[in-house]
């Protein structure tokens, strides 16, 4: 292998342009200013594109679904509020939801939040006890009064804005300040929580202990997945939706080889001459992007274009453990045989909400430094700009179809979309057994790690997937097909009208829970019910069919329509035979 043309590149030294243009460092984007709220404005995109990925018979439910789900809405408008539209999970689902939705001729609009680095700070340290981590420990009621504040003034603005009725859904711990103010102003409020862990300590304590009194107000609560709902939250209000991937965005659109290659090649992550060809990509519109940036790139000796590559994208997060995927990669996989490892993250300068990032990658760039010169050489870590979210997508996409194995060693993990993506473009799949990486790596598409901090299982792992590319294949052929059935956004928008359509039957009601709250309210008077005929989520066979009771506003996992006489075989409240799908959001227990 031969040195690269440029000297190494580092993220504390921006680099210089080369003869070629081949590394550029972006002009940084423009982050908002603290305390003042912005929206994202995201194309609609007609939901049509998703027939030839899913089918004629999930397109036609889809359909179905879309048009009850449109009527049902009206006039309303449906807000989604974040902390951050770039560099991670929760923006970039926020781009695929949000563009379908608005597709549909529905009023949809997201707003993020301002904040200063204080409050980001707060919000980083929740967001780690959430994942069981006591970091600086608790927060103190100086931390809890600044919180407020900044979400106070969001409040205002966001008030001025949001009608009575609006549904507004809030995003993770950063915007559960939100939820009285707007409740107070007539929305319907859900708070969405991307994070979580199946277990409890004193630091998942403390951040729940936190949030609970802002969260009170509340209509519904979604997590991703049942054991993340903390018990205090009353399960006729906790629905479980885990998030999906947009087989069509720039980040999934099938590219060619050529074009890969050209990406690659413009980001500055492979030895050799520049590209032949641009590379394109489609944008959300319709319309051909091209990748002209470069990526900030860390390294030695460069892979050539058909040296095998292992990757991780992630973000600068210690729980994405990239420091450990390094050392495991160093210690247990480069001795064994040939191969690369990139860790790819954002660029920080386009990151607003982590503050730790930046730390984390002086760590990772300073731990590459003191590498053995042998691991040196094969480890690269790339940072990709995100001044155009839609560029990065494409780079991300390039790099995942390059990897001969996809990895996420993560400590603890939401659900770690990253996965699915990298399945979706056949890969094979090293991931720890954590969080919602669980739920994407079945038997025969991966391979999950028990313990994350095992690195020589970890090693073993990846090094036998680069010696085995019969095997590596036949599980990315195995998990892209079960990405297809189980995690494209036709389910993900079925899943969030069903928990609109809930909210929105409860207007002019007492809220959803209203007989089971954290306020030891009254119970409301149970009325009866009738149950579609489903299939089990897990055994695939039949619901018990019964007339039971149900608070007012509960919902089961069947339909709750009044036990009026049905018209052959269909239940009058779904217009479904037999009921709604039997994917429907499952409800937190």
């Amino acid at each position: 292998m031969t040195e690269p043309p440029a000297p190494p590149v580092t993220a504390g030294t921006p680099p210089s342009p080369s003869a070629d243009g081949s590394t550029r460092l972006p002009a940084s984007p423009r982050a908002p200013q603290p305390g003042r709220l912005h929206e994202v404005a995201v194309p609609g995109t007609p939901v049509a594109v998703l027939e030839p990925v899913i089918g004629t018979e999930r397109y036609a439910r889809l359909v179905t679904v879309a048009a009850r789900f449109r009527d049902r809405v009206g006039q309303r408008t449906i807000w989604n509020v974040s902390s951050t539209a770039v560099g991670g999970g929760v923006a970039e689902m926020l781009q695929v939801l949000v563009g379908y939705i608005a597709g549909l001729d529905i009023a949809i609009r997201w707003a993020v939040i301002g904040g200063d680095p204080d409050f980001f700070a707060i919000t980083k340290r929740l967001h780690n006890q959430i994942h069981g981590q006591a970091g600086a420990g608790p927060l103190s009621s100086a931390d809890a009064s600044h919180y407020g504040q900044v979400l106070d003034a969001n409040a205002d603005e966001l008030r001025r804005q949001v009608r009575p009725g609006d549904i507004v859904l809030l995003h993770d711990p950063q915007t559960a300040g939100l939820a009285a103010p707007l409740a107070g102003a007539g929305a319907r409020v859900v708070w969405r929580c991307h994070i979580g862990v199946g277990w409890q300590n004193d630091a998942t304590r403390a951040a729940w202990d936190f949030l609970r009194p802002y969260l009170a107000p509340a209509h519904a609560f979604v997590f991703t997945r049942r054991q993340y709902v903390p018990s205090w939250i009353p399960s006729e209000q906790a629905w479980i939706i885990p998030p999906s991937i947009d087989p069509l965005s720039a980040k999934n659109e099938q590219l060619d080889a050529a074009t890969v290659q050209a990406i690659l090649a413009t980001i500055g992550v492979l030895d050799g001459q520049p590209p032949r060809v641009p590379g394109r990509f489609t944008r959300r519109d319709g319309t051909a992007g091209e990748v002209t940036r470069a990526g900030l790139v860390t390294g030695e000796v460069w892979p050539g274009p058909a040296d095998p590559v292992v990757v991780q994208v992630s973000r600068w997060d210690r729980l994405k453990d990239m420091s450990g995927v390094m050392r495991g990669f160093a210690e247990h996989v480069v001795p064994g045989g040939a191969g690369y490892l990139m860790l790819v993250g954002p660029m920080m300068s386009g990151v607003t909400d982590d503050p730790e990032g930046t730390l984390v990658l002086a760590e990772c760039l300073a731990q590459w430094r003191s590498l053995p010169a042998a691991a040196r050489a094969r480890v690269l870590l790339v940072t990709l700009p995100l001044d155009d979210i839609e560029e990065n997508a494409a780079m991300v996409n390039a790099i995942q179809r390059h990897a001969q194995v996809v990895v996420q060693k993560s400590l603890a993990e939401g659900f770690g979309l990253t996965v699915a993506e990298g399945m979706w473009k056949g890969r094979p799949v090293v991931g720890s057994a954590v969080g919602g990486i669980v739920d994407q790596v079945i038997d025969g598409t991966g391979i999950l790690l028990r313990d994350p901090a095992d690195l020589a299982a970890f090693g073993s792992a990846v090094r036998q997937l680069l010696d085995s590319p019969g095997d590596a294949r036949r599980m990315g052929e195995a998990g892209k097909e079960y990405i297809r059935e189980n995690y494209v956004g036709d389910r993900h928008l079925e899943r969030w009208a069903q928990l609109i359509d809930a909210i929105m039957g409860a207007l002019g009601q007492p809220g959803p829970g209203a007989g089971r709250t954290v306020q030891g309210q009254e119970t409301a008077r149970a009325r009866p019910l009738i149950t579609c005929r489903l299939l089990s989520p897990r055994s695939g066979s039949p619901w018990r069919r019964s007339a039971g009771l149900s608070r007012a506003g509960a919902r089961t996992p069947a339909c709750t329509a009044p036990p009026l006489p049905r018209r052959r075989g269909r239940c009058h409240r779904c217009a479904l035979p037999g009921g709604p799908p039997p994917d429907q959001a499952r409800r937190g227990r």
